[in-house]
C-alpha cells in the first residue's frame, strides 16, 4: 500500500463524515466562484482599460457637457483618439427590463476602442447603412433574445421625442463580441446624429468624451491636462481612466469588494472551524493505529504528512465540485448577470484550496505526530 493509498483509505474510515464534509467545502467554494466570478465580471470592470480616459462634467453623471470641448480635447497633444457619447437609459416591454443606449459617432468610437469592444469594420458599415440602427452587445442580445434584423422600441425614462414621446425605435444591424469574456457587452451601440436630431432638449451636448492616449503617455497626466483645458469654462470636467470610473460607477451602490470579501471570508471561516473539529475528532478516535505506524518505523513527519494529506483529498475533491458548479453557474446564468469565472478566478480558487487544506490540518497532524507510542497502545 502507497502512503496515498493509506490517506485515501483514512480519509473514507467514515463515508458519511466524508462526504459532509466535502459538501461543506463544495457549497463554500460554490460560494466564492460565483462571487469572484460577479466582481470579476461585474458591468465589465475587470476588463476595463486603465488607459482609455473617460471626461465628463466636473458637477456629475448627469450634468451634460457641449460637443464643443471635441475640438479643444483633440488638439491636446497626447490625444491620439477621441469620441463622444450621449446615454439614452429606458425599458423594453416592462419597467424592470432596463437597458442601455450609447449615443456615438462611429467611426470615432470605433478609434477610441473599437478593438476593446470587439467592433469591426463590417458592424460598423452595417451601422451606418441607416440613422436609426444599432449595434447590440451579445450579452444583452442573448438575455433579451433578440436577432440582427429585428427592430426594438426602447421607452426612455428622461430623454424625449420632439414629437413628445418616449420611445426611441431601432433596428439592430449586429451584435458585438466584446474582446474578452470580461468585457460589458450588456448595453446598446446607437448613432449620436439620431439621437441628437430627435430629442427634445439636450440638443449638441453629450455625457462623456472618450479619450485614447498615445503611446507612450500616461493616462494620468493626460487627464490632469484635459481638465485643465476646462477648469474655468462654464463646463469643467473631470477625467479619469474607464477602469476607475467604472470601480466609482459600482461603490456608488454598494462596496462591491467588500461585500465579496466579507461573504467568502464567512464561508471560509466557518468552513476552518467545522473541518479543523471534525479533523480532531478523527485523529483522536485512531491512536492505536497512530502508535502501530510509530512502532513500525514510520517517522513523526510522515504521521504529519499523512493526517495533512486527508484534509487536502477532502479540500481537492469538494473544492473541484463546488467550482465545478460555479463555472457551469457561469455558463448558464452568466451573459445575464455578467458572471465571468475567468482563469484568475480558478488560480486564486486553487491557492486557497491548498492553504485552507493545509491550515484545517495542521493542528489534528501536530496532535497526530506528539501521540506517545505507550500511550497510543493503552487505549487499546
Amino acid at each position: 500500500m502507497t502512503f496515498l493509498d493509506l490517506a485515501w483509505k483514512n480519509a473514507w474510515r467514515k463515508p458519511l463524515r466524508t462526504v459532509l464534509l466535502m459538501v461543506c467545502v463544495a457549497v463554500a467554494f460554490l460560494i466564492y466562484g460565483l462571487t469572484a466570478s460577479f466582481l470579476a465580471g461585474s458591468q465589465g470592470a475587470s476588463a476595463a482599460s486603465e488607459d482609455i480616459i473617460g471626461v465628463m462634467s466636473a458637477a456629475g453623471r448627469t450634468q451634460a457637457l457641449p460637443r464643443a470641448h471635441l475640438s479643444r480635447i483633440a488638439a491636446e497633444p497626447g490625444v491620439a483618439a477621441v469620441g463622444y457619447m450621449a446615454r439614452v437609459r429606458g425599458f423594453v416591454d416592462v419597467e424592470k427590463n432596463v437597458i442601455a443606449v450609447s449615443a456615438v459617432e462611429p467611426q470615432a468610437l470605433m478609434a477610441v476602442n473599437g478593438k476593446e469592444l470587439g467592433l469591426t469594420p463590417a458592424l460598423v458599415e452595417a451601422l451606418g447603412k441607416g440613422r436609426d440602427r444599432v449595434l447590440v452587445g451579445r450579452a444583452l442580445a442573448e438575455a433579451q433574445g433578440w436577432r440582427v434584423g429585428q427592430r426594438i422600441a426602447v421607452t426612455a425614462f428622461q430623454i424625449a421625442r420632439q414629437d413628445g414621446g418616449q420611445d426611441w425605435r431601432f433596428e439592430i444591424a449586429g451584435i458585438f463580441e466584446g474582446e474578452s469574456a470580461s468585457t460589458d457587452t450588456y448595453f446598446t451601440i446607437a448613432r449620436y446624429d439620431y439621437v441628437n436630431a430627435a430629442r427634445a432638449r439636450g440638443k449638441d451636448t453629450v455625457d462623456a468624451f472618450i479619450v485614447r492616449p498615445r503611446d507612450g503617455v500616461k493616462a494620468g497626466a493626460l487627464a490632469t491636462r484635459i481638465d485643465a483645458l476646462f477648469a474655468n469654462s462654464a463646463a469643467p470636467t473631470r477625467s479619469q481612466s474607464e477602469k476607475q470610473f467604472l470601480e466609482a460607477f459600482l461603490r456608488q451602490y454598494a462596496d462591491i469588494g467588500l461585500i465579496v470579501d466579507l461573504v467568502t471570508g464567512a464561508a471560509f471561516i466557518t468552513l476552518l472551524l467545522i473541518v479543523v473539529n471534525t479533523m480532531v475528532f478523527a485523529v483522536r478516535e485512531r491512536p492505536f493505529e497512530i502508535g502501530v505506524l510509530k512502532t513500525l518505523g514510520i517517522s513523526r513527519l510522515r504521521i504529519m504528512a499523512l493526517v495533512l494529506s486527508e484534509t487536502l483529498l477532502v479540500f481537492i475533491i469538494g473544492g473541484s465540485v463546488g467550482l465545478a458548479l460555479a463555472k457551469l453557474g457561469t455558463v448558464l446564468a452568466g451573459p445575464t448577470l455578467g458572471l465571468v469565472f475567468s482563469p484568475l478566478v480558478l488560480v486564486k480558487a486553487a491557492a486557497i484550496v491548498l492553504a485552507l487544506g493545509l491550515a484545517t490540518g495542521l493542528l489534528p497532524a501536530i496532535n497526530a505526530m506528539r501521540i506517545p507510542i505507550i500511550i497510543a497502545f493503552r487505549t487499546r
